[in-house]
């Protein structure tokens, strides 16, 4: 029986006189890929940054792995093992793809985001060679020495997912992973993230492309108004009424 590895309970954040989230409560179990959709403004995204120590909420807690997490620094709680893939790409244009995922592997290992020349060079492969198998992985291998700026929108997505997979997290949070993609890049992407590594692994995903959120969740909370109004598999989720009227519309109704 799977374990729950992120508890969420009674989050409330306002800012001034705006409930953002209203008694959050939201378990993810191991191994799991977890949907959370709502209509823009809904909190997504605010509850992510309460989970990964970019905002404290007024009140409540975020127990990972049976720990507490508020209060904690953002580089503490990824060291813990809780990576964050932000929506807009934040990769490093002007270094190589190769570089690119080194930074975050030796920041998992060493605790810094610079490189130290004092290294043995036999580690420094050891990583190197794993970013090479990461980069395959991904199909970006044949773009290893290539600044990371002059790549495609998908592939800098593609990068910046495999640059949260090579910090080994045990819980990976992605934030509209498919943003800005066409159907193609879109499609290969749901691949990726079924297939591999990134297949077994426990994910949350905020998403708008209910294609995307259908062919990957296991499951799906939906969020409106800073409430949390349904939680359940894909097929309840389309045939909540609550959903359909808050959310879905009548569009998703008819596919």
């Amino acid at each position: 029986m799977s374990s729950t590895i992120l508890e969420i309970k009674g989050v409330n954040k306002t800012f001034g006189g705006l409930h953002a989230l209203s008694d959050v409560n939201l378990q993810i179990t191991e191994g799991e890929t977890h949907a959370i959709i709502g209509p823009n403004g809904a909190g997504k995204s605010t509850l992510l940054n309460c989970c990964i120590g970019k905002l404290i909420p007024d009140n409540g807690s975020v127990t990972f792995n049976g720990r507490n997490m508020i209060g904690m620094p953002p580089h503490e709680i990824n060291h813990a093992g809780m990576v964050r893939v932000f929506q807009t790409p934040e990769i490093f244009p002007d270094l190589s793809l190769i570089d690119n995922l080194m930074i975050p592997a030796l920041a998992k290992r060493d605790g810094t985001y610079s490189f130290n020349p004092f290294k043995s060079m036999a580690k420094e492969k050891a990583i190197r060679d794993e970013a090479m198998e990461s980069l395959a992985e991904f199909g970006l291998d044949k773009f290893h020495d290539q600044h990371a700026g002059s790549i495609s929108r998908g592939d800098k997505r593609r990068l910046e997912l495999a640059m949260g997979l090579i910090q080994h997290p045990t819980l990976l949070l992605l934030d509209e992973p498919t943003a800005g993609m066409a159907r193609h890049d879109t499609n290969n992407t749901i691949e990726l993230l079924k297939s591999g590594k990134m297949g077994e692994m426990t994910k949350v995903i905020i998403e708008h492309d209910m294609h995307v959120v259908f062919s990957l969740a296991d499951r799906i909370s939906v969020l409106a108004r800073g409430h949390i109004i349904a939680t359940g598999t894909p097929e309840e989720i389309k045939d909540d009424p609550k959903v359909k009227e808050a959310y879905l519309g009548e569009e998703q109704e008819d596919e």
